[in-house]
């Protein structure tokens, strides 16, 4: 299998690491493995630290950080432009952004309408977990 880029959004990573037996868990398994890399830049690391760290989550500091050291090491760093799309939410533009300069095979979010289609470059895809996990399996058997 090739290995496949995305861009990951916050709320998929802490659902995975929350609950490490659904489809958000399994892809963070995907990632640690190395068969799905992540492109982040420095916006979207920083926020990844700062809501892994809020106290309303049971993650140890230690674990964070060598989640972040995994994510840097393995992961695709970098330089996005800004875009200037408005999209819903204004603190998910730096997650289209990283995905468009990446050319990422998936922007993977629990948070579909917040990445509208007239946003998108052509080609990207913006999908939940389950779906991207999917399109993975069928590659793994040769349907794709």
């Amino acid at each position: 299998m090739s290995t496949r880029t995305i861009v990951l959004d916050t709320n998929v990573l802490v659902a995975g690491l929350l609950n490490p037996h659904g489809a958000p868990g399994r892809l963070v398994d995907l990632i640690v493995a190395g068969e799905v890399k992540v492109a982040y830049d420095d916006r979207l690391l920083a926020e990844y630290r700062e809501v892994l760290t809020r106290p309303k989550f049971p993650f140890e500091p230690d674990d964070v950080q060598e989640l972040l050291r995994t994510l840097t090491s393995d992961g695709l760093p970098v330089v996005a432009r800004p875009s200037g799309a408005a999209l819903p939410d204004p603190d998910d533009l730096p997650f289209l952004e990283v995905a468009t300069a990446a050319r990422a095979d998936a922007l993977v979010t629990g948070n579909l309408r917040h990445f509208p289609s007239r946003f998108r470059p052509p080609g990207l895809r913006v999908e939940a977990p389950a779906v991207f996990l999917a399109r993975v399996v069928r590659q793994r058997e040769g349907g794709e």
